[in-house]
């Protein structure tokens, strides 16, 4: 058995479908298909069951799951000590973030970064997806919650500030219940947000119009005219025809952290691109 359908296997076991593993591994969903089928095939087990919601593992395919685990963690961990043993400033550095942050934030870091190594390629994940930095689905994460991961050297990078906005020609709600007040918040998947949950509080009886987990929807959204958004400040502050208001307190902050895998410590593109990054944007 080859490490290439290995994983395929294992793209197909943790997709579900054909579709969703060919696109993860960048082929086409024929062409997994045959993989699998000659997989099959090779171990003369079939290894998921087809149903109408997707592929299942079957009890032969389960008990092959932990060793291409195994294998997997092996394989991966010998590619990450031969890249971060690698000196030169070019090649690929995969990087995840959520879309504000890698589009107001990241983006004219990474341009900064570009013209000062051009060999070196940036590809930008802007996703809720958590990316795994030991299955090297990418090589640095940013996101809102530390890291708890033995395996990854992390940092906290900045603390971001939060802002209440609302289109410049509308009224400011006034202090109190926030009856009357049109809301655009978090998607119901992140009602536990600190920003929402501080905006329900100062605005008990307000009523929700718009919710959603991008926080350029929310803007745009605001800029509009449809309600007060929560919003980070460094995206909230250059927006164009909304005001920061005041509802008496400010909602609350939230760090961002940042990390990548301990066996990477040492590859000379990532370090100079981190370094960039805190140079820029670290408080």
């Amino acid at each position: 058995m080859e490490w290439s359908d290995i994983r395929v296997f294992l793209a197909i076991a943790r997709e579900g479908t054909l579709a969703g593993a060919a696109q993860k591994l960048g082929q086409s969903q024929p062409t997994m298909g045959r993989r699998l089928r000659a997989l099959e095939q090779a171990v003369g087990q079939t290894l998921f069951q087809r149903t109408g919601d997707g592929f299942v593992l079957t009890d032969e395919g389960e008990a092959v799951l932990a060793h291409a685990e195994r294998i997997e963690e092996a394989a991966l961990a010998f590619q990450r000590r031969l890249d971060g043993s690698d000196g030169a400033l070019e090649g690929l550095l995969r990087v995840s973030s959520s879309d504000w942050f890698g589009a107001h934030l990241l983006a004219p870091v990474f341009a900064e970064f570009a013209q000062m190594h051009p060999g070196v390629v940036i590809e930008l994940l802007t996703s809720q997806t958590r990316f795994s930095l030991p299955r090297r689905e990418a090589d640095l994460v940013f996101r809102i919650r530390p890291f708890d991961e033995p395996e990854v050297i992390a940092r906290r990078l900045m603390t971001i500030p939060y802002g209440v906005y609302l289109k410049s020609d509308l009224s400011a709600p006034k202090s109190g219940d926030g009856v009357g007040t049109a809301l655009i918040t978090m998607d119901t998947n992140f009602v536990g947000m600190p920003d929402a949950v501080w905006l329900r509080r100062v605005l008990p009886n307000a009523h929700v119009v718009s919710r959603s987990n991008n926080r350029d929807v929310q803007a745009r959204m605001c800029i509009a005219g449809a309600g007060v958004a929560v919003l980070p400040r460094p995206l909230g502050d250059a927006l164009t025809g909304v005001t920061r208001i005041d509802l008496g307190e400010a909602p609350p902050s939230r760090d961002t952290w940042v990390g990548y895998h301990r066996d990477l410590k040492k590859l000379a593109r990532l370090r100079t691109l981190l370094d960039l990054v805190v140079e820029r944007l670290g408080n």
